[in-house]
Order: structure tokens, then sequence, then C-alpha cells
């Protein structure tokens, strides 16, 4: 299943499911912050980090097993993450989705959330959103502060930052 996108406008409960298709086939963005928060709970780079060119930059991705493009630190057989309490920005706000433009879905509308204008959406073929019995509730101020962490921490993440991690990390 890819995204599909339905505006999220007011708090939903959630509940993961382990259905396995976020963890699986999609690419994951990583901060420097993502990178170092994962290397300090016992993983080393070397293990986790691909790069990706875009353009005339580099970004760095979370690296996927080669046999079923499932991320390297998703467990198969149990469906759960490995790295659930350090996890990278994307996977905390996935299943929701921040814009910076309208994607033209039928009752979207802006957010305004400290003084930025954002679309909010949630993956509608997600079976957590608004399952039975949440373990959570979710709401647009929380994905929208993730999703401008997100974007101020992507913009500062760089090969020379990147550099720089791993010598405080050897040290």
């Amino acid at each position: 299943m890819r995204f599909k996108p339905r505006p999220f406008t007011e708090p939903v409960g959630f509940r993961c499911l382990y259905c396995l298709d976020c963890c699986r086939g999609r690419h994951v963005y990583l901060t420097l912050k993502d990178i170092e928060r994962i290397a300090k709970a016992g993983n080393d780079p070397e293990n986790f980090v691909t790069f990706s060119i875009e353009g005339d930059k580099i970004r760095f991705v979370l690296a996927i097993r080669e046999w079923d493009l499932g991320c390297v630190f998703h467990d198969p057989e149990t469906g759960k993450c490995r790295i659930h309490a350090v996890r990278p920005l994307i996977c905390r706000i996935y299943p929701f989705m921040v814009s910076r433009k309208p994607l033209g879905v039928e009752g979207e509308k802006p957010f305004h959330y400290k003084g930025e204008t954002l679309w909010l959406y949630y993956d509608e073929s997600c079976p957590g959103i608004n399952a039975e019995n949440p373990e959570t509730t979710i709401t647009p101020e929380e994905i929208a502060e993730l999703g401008l962490e997100f974007e101020r921490e992507f913009e500062k993440t760089d090969m020379e930052g990147f550099a720089k991690l791993l010598d405080e990390l050897e040290k």
C-alpha cells in the first residue's frame, strides 16, 4: 500500500497493528540528530545509513534489507521496531504527513501553527488510525510540531555535519 492522504484536522485515536506496511519499501530520510540518537543507542551508522543524491544535495537515508525491502531495524517476526524509542523523526510522524502546500484532497484546509501555515494528512490505508482500543490519541499540533522539527533538522543535515558527527561518535 502507498500513502492515501486524508485531511487531518481533529485528534485521532491510534494503535499500531504491526501491519508492516510503514517499515517496508519506504525512503526514510535521516537527520543528523536521528543518526546521532540511533548511534548512541548502540548502532553503528555504517550499518544503518545510506545515501541518496538529489540534485546537488546528498541525503541520508535509513538502510533497508535487500531481501524484502524492510527497514534494517524492523523485526519481520514480530513486526516491531528494534529502535522504537530512538526511531527517526519521519517514523515518529508516520502515518501522518505535514505539507507546506495543499495536495488537492477533498476536505483539506490549512492548519495554522506557531505562525506557519501547514496542511496535515493521515494515511487512510493505515489500519492503526481510529483502531479499536487505541493506545494513544494523536493531535494535529503534535504532528505539526514534529513536521517543523524535521524540516529544521533536515535543512541542517549535510555531509560536513555527518563527517563531524562520525568523528565525535568515535571519541
